[in-house]
């Protein structure tokens, strides 16, 4: 395998991760930062008012967001197991 080789890999794998992860926190960052406006407005500094919101949050995104997650990942592993014998020589 040569440098531009593991080179490309390593960017592609990267760039999986962001599309991957991002959906994720995008919204994570989102509700984070709206439940921290609300707590200095209203001036109530409770942990977990900022953790379940989250929490559900992330879950309806992963509802959401999925199945198209989980095979841009299955897209990404295929395509990097179908590149091995050419990677090898």
């Amino acid at each position: 395998m040569t440098s531009d080789a593991a080179i490309a890999l390593m960017a592609d794998m990267l760039w999986a991760c962001v599309l991957i992860a991002g959906p994720i926190l995008a919204v994570t960052l989102v509700v984070g930062l709206l439940i921290s406006v609300f707590q200095v407005i209203t001036q109530i500094q409770e942990m977990t008012l900022t953790f379940v919101p989250k929490i559900i949050a992330v879950v309806g995104v992963l509802f959401i967001f999925g199945s198209w997650m989980l095979s841009s990942l299955v897209e990404y592993a295929s395509e990097l197991y179908r590149n091995i014998p050419q990677l090898i020589h």
